[in-house]
């Protein structure tokens, strides 16, 4: 029974559309219910595990607008935010696939993006996110601004809540209970930051692997037949280890699932981290071993360098090397005041960083403030001629801090509005914030 069951999986191709791909699902708060229209696609918002859904089959596109806008005042200046909004009309295969190509920094490989995107309208993109501490500006920012494009493009965007992930990597201390009230908390933010909903669904690990447990483990325990120890241990990367790690069991089977995650969300597009790649191969290997056509497509982002000197990613153990999404504006100032920014240095420095990864992908331009006495006002429509003036000396950090401070502030300032007006989300974040962040 074990090997037909194997042989299964080994024939299946992932380009086969699974049953979970096209449902449109109930919208769950804490407070609501309420049942889309069968005619618009829209988020699947997952609540907690073990909320019952309500599902319709549809699979009629619609795109529809999403602009996320706010006006943020510090420093006597005002700025106005407004989000890439989603625009109505269909992309040609080509504008699709430069448009998705601009999320990552690395494509595994662009030809068989190329090839997705006249294969299939609507692929589907994932990335997972273990609930483990408050939210930074990378996962939140930066992550809305590359679904924004990809929704853009036609897909589905698939957020694996890796609770259960997270347990095996003994965050916040192995309690499963204070994961899945982060992974609340990680939804709401998300909700409020300007983020397209449109064909976005949030899935618990712990709730859909139980839905279909079967094939679920018969694919890890594939996976893990096909590897040796090394090999899986090469990805430890991706929980934030090390290979040389005196690893537990658990950390050592991680690899296997994420794996099989891919082939169980029957996933197009991995839209992960650079610190993701490892596993990321690992899934196109198994591909390759199992003969099986069609690889997933490796989109990797980059890593927001944190804010202290030589800090390569950005950290939520060490709340100084990151910007949190509800952070006050005070804060903020604060930490982009203090952090590294050699003048005339781009490699390592981290404002220039955050420009050029989340400023300038959220604005069409960005005014640097300045007194007449230090040359008056300059605009950037790219970050390439900031660059260029920075390098050359044009610029100052002391002129690009209080700039990317101010827009920092307004990108996030949404967030900081819902987490004051909704008292659900008020109370999640509260109760988040007296947990103790762990490795």
């Amino acid at each position: 029974m074990a090997d037909s069951q194997v042989k299964q999986i080994d024939t299946e191709n992932n380009t086969t559309s699974a049953s979970t791909t096209e449902t449109t699902t109930t919208e769950t708060t804490t407070s609501t219910s309420t049942t889309t229209s069968t005619s618009t696609p829209v988020a699947v918002i997952a609540a907690a595990p073990k909320v019952t859904e309500t599902t319709s089959t549809n699979e009629t596109e619609t795109n529809v607008t999403s602009t996320s806008t706010s006006t943020s005042t510090n420093e006597n200046a005002t700025i106005i935010v407004t989000l890439p909004p989603i625009i109505p009309g269909e992309l040609s295969i080509d504008e699709k696939f430069r448009l998705a190509k601009s999320v990552g920094v690395e494509c595994i490989q662009e030809d068989e993006l190329l090839a997705l995107f006249g294969r299939k309208k609507n692929p589907i993109a994932y990335d997972g996110f273990e609930p483990s501490g408050r939210m930074h500006i990378a996962q939140g920012i930066l992550k809305a601004i590359n679904v924004n494009k990809l929704t853009k493009s036609g897909c589905t965007f698939i957020f694996w809540v890796a609770d259960w992930f997270a347990l095996m990597n003994n965050k916040l201390g192995g309690d499963i209970k204070k994961i899945q009230n982060v992974g609340r908390y990680m939804i709401e933010v998300w909700k409020a930051c300007g983020m397209d909903m449109t064909n976005v669904r949030f899935l618990w690990s712990s709730e859909e692997i139980n839905k279909n447990p079967n094939d679920y483990w018969m694919r890890v325990i594939d996976i893990s037949r096909r590897f040796n120890l090394t090999r899986v241990k090469r990805c430890s990367q991706i929980m934030g280890r090390n290979d040389s790690d005196d690893l537990s069991a658990s950390q050592i089977f991680y690899p296997c699932m994420q794996c099989a995650d891919i082939f169980f969300l029957k996933a197009d597009i991995c839209q992960l981290g650079l610190d993701q790649r490892k596993v990321n191969v690992l899934a196109r290997e198994y591909c390759d071993i199992i003969k099986m056509k069609n690889k997933p497509v490796i989109l990797s982002h980059p890593m927001l360098m944190g804010l202290a000197e030589g800090q390569e990613k950005m950290s939520k153990s060490i709340p100084d090397s990151a910007i949190f999404m509800e952070d006050d504006a005070s804060e903020v100032n604060r930490k982009i005041k203090k952090s590294f920014c050699p003048p005339g240095i781009v490699a390592g420095n981290p404002c220039l960083d955050y420009l050029k990864h989340i400023v300038f992908q959220a604005f069409p331009s960005i005014t640097i403030q300045r007194t007449s006495e230090n040359g008056g006002d300059i605009v950037y429509t790219n970050y390439e001629q900031l660059e260029a003036d920075y390098v050359s000396g044009t610029l100052h950090p002391g002129d690009v801090k209080p700039a990317l401070s101010k827009a920092i502030n307004a990108l996030i300032q949404p967030v900081r509005d819902h987490f004051v007006s909704d008292p659900e989300a008020r109370k999640i974040l509260n109760t988040i914030k007296n947990y103790k962040t762990t490795r």
